[in-house]
């Protein structure tokens, strides 16, 4: 399965000429791991984020934008309204805003 956060790592790290194991090695993981997480077959955990914004010199609100983009998508990508469970939020982020 493919990710958005994943192909953005994937078109950073070919622009920026890296090889996955460095990005592994980076992380503190194997290059397997990195392999997964770039094809979206498994999450980067949160703090990853900022080591990676920080390699790659890019924004880690968008990194972070794109990682909670997939989290959401696996949450309802199989529900028939999605769209509309979708609309629900924003609306509701709209009017409550980021109450917790």
């Amino acid at each position: 399965m493919s990710s958005i956060f994943g192909d953005k790592l994937k078109f950073l790290r070919r622009k920026n000429e890296v090889p996955q194991r460095k990005i592994a090695s980076i992380l503190e993981i194997d290059t397997a791991t990195y392999c997964k997480i770039e094809n979206g077959d498994r999450r980067a955990k949160r703090e990853q984020i900022t080591i990676l914004a920080n390699f790659f010199k890019t924004d880690e609100k968008e990194l972070l934008q794109l990682w909670s983009a997939d989290k959401i998508y696996e949450i309802i990508a199989e529900e028939e309204d999605a769209k509309q469970i979708l609309n629900l939020v924003a609306e509701s982020i709209s009017i409550y805003g980021n109450q917790k």
